[in-house]
């Protein structure tokens, strides 16, 4: 007895559907965001470390630049990142404008000298695919199994409620190539994995951080890793930078007296608080440096707001 034979037509539409499942792009997971401005120092090694988690068509890089004049662009797009150039306007308001441009369901929200630990790629990856489970047919009750997986693996908070909509990452940092363990340096999480369109980043000049709708969670393995200041220079270069803008925030909500406190006895205590009763010395000679210059950062801070409150009353 002869074996069936498949029909030619219904064996050609056996073979139309693996093609057409061969074919269409799973759609755009996740969305990458940087903003970017003379970091070709440090852009590859970001670009680098989220490559697992845009591959194949999961996600895309988010790039905006405020005007390169070295190879950052050329980097970026070298890693296939959708770059937009445009003008500087602020902090916050830059990192809004990549926000904006994203169209994946989840935004990753990156500095251009932060990379991901290879263990936070993989569990974001994981994350993100129970994520997509568990939001198939709404929020699910205690007894479905895309709910137990996100709760034996410790993301619990809110599955009961309402979406979970953010976030927060852990972030080791590094200063002047040592990482900082004491101090208040550890873990400092920061929200940066957020659903699209429940997030913004706060408009304030600086130290801006993003604000989420709904219930927020932590992650459970992995962490960034923050190459912020690898020689004083940069680190002097940066705290005069944000002690200018920081000035700014404090002179912008009245009248600044000169303040002996808050110039000279702030600072003190901020040393004597971060390096001695958080632990800070025991970071070494890099950990007394940091601590020092952070004290310095806040009396900069107090005095260049009030020579900027003085500066506007006299015109």
């Amino acid at each position: 007895m002869r074996p069936a034979r498949n029909h030619p037509r219904e064996t050609l539409r056996r073979q139309f559907s693996i093609l057409v499942e061969r074919c269409i792009l799973p759609p755009v997971t996740l969305s990458v965001v940087i903003i970017t401005y003379n970091e070709e120092a440090n852009i590859s090694r970001t670009l680098e470390s989220v490559k697992p988690l845009v591959c194949d068509g999961k996600g895309e890089i988010i790039v905006v630049d405020s005007g390169s004049t070295d190879r950052t662009v050329v980097i970026a797009k070298s890693f296939g990142a959708n770059v937009f150039i445009e003008e500087w306007k602020g902090y916050a308001a830059q990192k809004n404008s990549a926000v904006d441009k994203a169209t994946g369901n989840w935004i990753l929200s990156l500095d251009a000298d932060e990379e991901l630990e290879t263990k936070l790629a993989g569990e974001l990856d994981w994350l993100l695919g129970a994520l997509h489970e568990w939001e198939k047919n709404g929020v699910p009750v205690d007894d479905d199994p895309p709910a137990k997986k996100l709760r034996e693996r410790g993301y619990d908070y809110g599955l009961d409620e309402e979406h979970l909509n953010g976030f927060l990452i852990p972030r080791r940092n590094f200063f002047l190539g040592r990482r900082i363990r004491f101090g208040g340096f550890w873990p400092d999480s920061k929200l940066r994995l957020f659903r699209r369109g429940t997030g913004k980043f706060e408009d304030r000049l600086v130290h801006e951080d993003v604000l989420v709708d709904g219930n927020t969670s932590s992650i459970q393995r992995g962490s960034l890793i923050h190459h912020s200041y690898p020689t004083l220079s940069d680190y002097v270069d940066h705290m005069n930078r944000y002690s200018s803008l920081g000035a700014e925030m404090v002179a912008g909500r009245g009248k600044v007296r000169f303040s002996v406190i808050n110039i000279a006895l702030r600072p003190l205590a901020t040393f004597v608080y971060n390096y001695f009763f958080r632990l800070g010395f025991l970071d070494g000679r890099e950990g007394l440096l940091l601590h020092l210059y952070h004290a310095v950062y806040v009396s900069w801070k107090y005095a260049k707001a009030w020579e900027l409150s003085r500066h506007r009353r006299s015109r």
